[in-house]
């Protein structure tokens, strides 16, 4: 394949030899076409780093359902294990990730290392999944799991109604992403506030374990009951246990998403990381104790909602706490999804993968209103249908596909440009270890869902014509340019964005400088 199109128009590159958009042609003074004098601001401190990584990662699931590593896992000991080495291999990941994210400071975590070091379609798929899926329906399932539990007190003795459910679902993402289109500050004060919250909440489950032990209710942590099976050990199951586990940790890499904002990326970004794996390592590991100290394993799986059975048992009047720390920690959930979603979906569009309106930000606030807004809407859209679990199951086993060739495009970067300048150097031995782990767990999602896992490929593949239609194509129509160019401004005017000025070359340090717009040379 040839070179492909140039830069589309919209990308982080020198803009001096390229031609005006549209939108510049129709008359927008300082457009996404030039030098706006308006970029992202570096706002995002360490603990507010460590704040989107933690809240992110901790949403609804450690407070819901444990039960699907235990009920796979076959016994409590081996649970634990499992919480405890997929910490670890999380931890792998994530220092590989520290690696890659110091090396191609861009925002757009996974998608910009794929693009940049496989090339466009690779890096295009990595998107459309994302836009298409992967996104919109977290943020629809989260969203709904805090409207969920904030009705439930309203309707104790049935459902709340699905209409109330969704419309307070929907109220949650509209006030968020105002937060967001406001002010990168707010946004990052609610993700520390909610993230101090949820790791309160998860503190004292945590302390009424220890409590519990210190009373001797310790059965199913002693050696001889913890390894007691409720079903015989399969090597498939424990595997699921895994992916079960992987799922829960899921959001460690969404720091990475926003590497542009950071102050001092090169000391922050693998800073944040060090201290915050660790610290939910920790606190999953120690809740899923605390948990079996006053439930037994049978108990625990008959739960819909273990940290709210566990309240029931253990506080008594002030059960209540639970309900609500899930959905405050829900709410956090929600505002940092949003924040980082909204920046890969920014970073798309900067690199002429999705329409350049999307990489606009606002003239005065510097946050990126159109992007924030796209995933507002389509998570809207994801509300309205009624699959949005199922969805979900078909497009895991696709996000975590790419977990694992972002880790392989590490070690094909150091085979291709072992000069390159690396401000952290991480041993190869870790991204093959992650790639073991990850082959292992992928080999038996395959052979336990073959449909499911087809049909999220078969997802995924739809974005190849997307990507020579949209992106390789560069010479459509002139009426087409001239419609978009015309939509632009519009939106430009209507949300008061502009294109913004790029003073540092992100792309400095890229390894496929020359790809420009997504071609394979």
């Amino acid at each position: 394949m040839s070179e492909g199109p140039k830069k589309r128009r919209g990308s982080s590159s020198s803009r001096g030899d390229q031609p005006e958009s549209p939108a510049s042609q129709s008359g927008v003074g300082k457009d996404a076409g030039g030098s706006s004098g308006v970029a992202l601001k570096k706002q995002i401190g360490l603990v507010s780093a460590c704040g989107i990584i933690v809240g992110n990662i901790i949403g609804s699931g450690i407070f819901v359902s444990p039960k699907g590593v235990l009920e796979n896992a076959s016994s409590v000991g081996v649970a634990i294990i499992v919480w405890v080495a997929t910490g670890v291999i999380t931890a792998i990941g994530a220092l590989c990730y520290a690696e890659l994210g110091v090396t191609i400071p861009k925002s757009g975590g996974d998608y910009s290392y794929v693009k940049d070091i496989f090339g466009g379609l690779a890096g295009f798929l990595r998107l459309w999944i994302a836009v298409l899926v992967i996104y919109p329906t977290n943020q629809a399932v989260i969203a709904l799991t805090f409207s969920n539990y904030v009705l439930q007190p309203l309707f104790p003795s049935c459902l709340p109604p699905e209409t109330g459910l969704r419309l307070l679902a929907a109220v949650c993402l509209l006030l968020l992403t105002w937060v967001n289109c406001y002010s990168v500050r707010w946004a990052t004060c609610v993700q520390d506030v909610f993230t101090t919250g949820k790791l309160l909440a998860l503190g004292l489950i945590i302390i009424m374990g220890v409590v519990q032990i210190c009373k001797g209710h310790y059965y199913w942590l002693e050696p001889v009951h913890a390894f007691e099976t409720f079903r015989d050990y399969d090597v498939g199951l424990i595997a699921l246990s895994f992916l079960q586990g992987s799922f829960a940790y899921g959001g460690w890499n969404f720091l990475n998403y926003v590497t542009e904002e950071l102050v001092d990326p090169y000391r922050n970004l693998p800073l944040a990381i060090f201290i915050s794996i660790p610290v939910v390592t920790f606190v999953y590991v120690f809740a899923n104790v605390a948990y079996v100290t006053a439930m037994s394993p049978q108990e625990l799986l008959a739960s819909n909602a273990v940290a709210v059975t566990f309240g029931e048992k253990l506080l008594g009047v002030m059960s209540w706490i639970m309900p609500i720390s899930v959905a405050l920690s829900t709410f956090g959930g929600v505002n940092g999804s949003l924040f980082t979603s909204s920046r890969l979906f920014f970073a798309g569009a900067r690199e002429g993968h999705l329409p350049r309106l999307l990489a606009m930000i606002h003239v005065t606030r510097c946050t990126p209103i159109p992007a924030l807004l796209f995933t507002l809407i389509s998570t809207l859209l994801m509300l309205c249908t009624s699959d949005i679990y199922t969805l979900i199951n078909y497009v895991g086993f696709i996000n975590y596909l790419f977990y694992g060739v972002t880790v392989a495009g590490q070690i094909v970067l150091r085979i291709k440009q072992p000069d390159m300048y690396r401000p952290i150097k991480v041993s190869l031995i870790w991204p093959v270890i992650y790639l073991l782990f990850w082959a292992f767990l992928l080999v038996f999602s395959l052979y336990s869902e073959p449909l499911v896992c087809g049909i999220g490929l078969a997802i995924m593949m739809t974005g190849v014509p997307a990507y020579f239609l949209g992106v390789y194509w560069e010479n459509k129509p002139p009426c087409f340019d001239i419609a978009i160019g015309k939509m632009t401004h519009l939106c430009q005017k209507l949300c008061s964005v502009v294109y913004p000025d790029i003073t540092e070359n992100p792309e400095a340090n890229s390894p496929q400088k020359k790809d420009e717009g997504g071609g394979e040379n």
